[in-house]
């Protein structure tokens, strides 16, 4: 979304995972020349990240406002400027969006109603079949039957097909957990 700061359009990510609000360094620098001397102390000096740790140089207080239709909100929320972090803009985290209330999901009103979907219990096979594929898979569909959930049971329900799941915590660990933890890591991409 776009606020402004101090007269001027600046980018604002509302996130979800981080647990404080941050800026970096060089944006900073870019579009906010004056704010070295505003800079205040911060409790930690290093802050980790999914790619790895981020150096804080301070804190700085920005007063945001954001344009609303029924009138704008100003916030004055306090961010940790990291040495660096590869972010064009500032982000607002969890911190401040509990402090003002600010709920990304709607999750107090959000009703989400799936309507019974009649068109699955009436549909035929393709028309593309011919004869003996159309009785084979009713053969197939037939024996397997008991595998299938059935109206009483929750979709998804299979029986006779258990799911084992499996935790490895020994190394070496396998390929997939070698990865980044997310494709949005900073080792992968310079922006979020």
């Amino acid at each position: 979304m776009t606020v402004c700061i101090d007269n001027s359009q600046n980018p604002l990510i509302i996130d979800s995972g981080a647990h404080c609000s941050i800026v970096a360094r060089n944006y900073l620098d870019n579009h906010f020349p004056n704010c070295k001397n505003q800079l205040l102390p911060t409790k930690a000096n290093s802050f980790k990240s999914a790619p790895g740790k981020m150096t804080s140089i301070g804190t700085i207080i920005q007063e945001i406002i954001i344009p609303h239709r029924k009138g704008n909100i100003r916030l004055n929320p306090e961010f940790v400027v990291l040495d660096d972090a590869h972010i064009q803009g500032f982000l607002l985290g969890t911190d401040y969006q509990r402090m003002y209330g600010i709920d990304i999901y709607n999750s107090k009103n959000r009703n989400i109603t799936i309507e019974l979907l009649n068109e699955f219990r009436e549909e035929q096979f393709s028309t593309t079949l011919t004869s003996k594929q159309k009785l084979s898979l009713l053969k197939m569909l037939r024996k397997n039957r008991p595998a299938f959930a059935i109206g009483e049971e929750p979709l998804g329900n299979i029986r006779g097909h258990d799911i084992e799941l499996y935790l490895d915590v020994e190394r070496p660990y396998p390929p997939i957990l070698r990865r980044p933890p997310y494709p949005e890591g900073l080792k992968t991409r310079k922006e979020i």
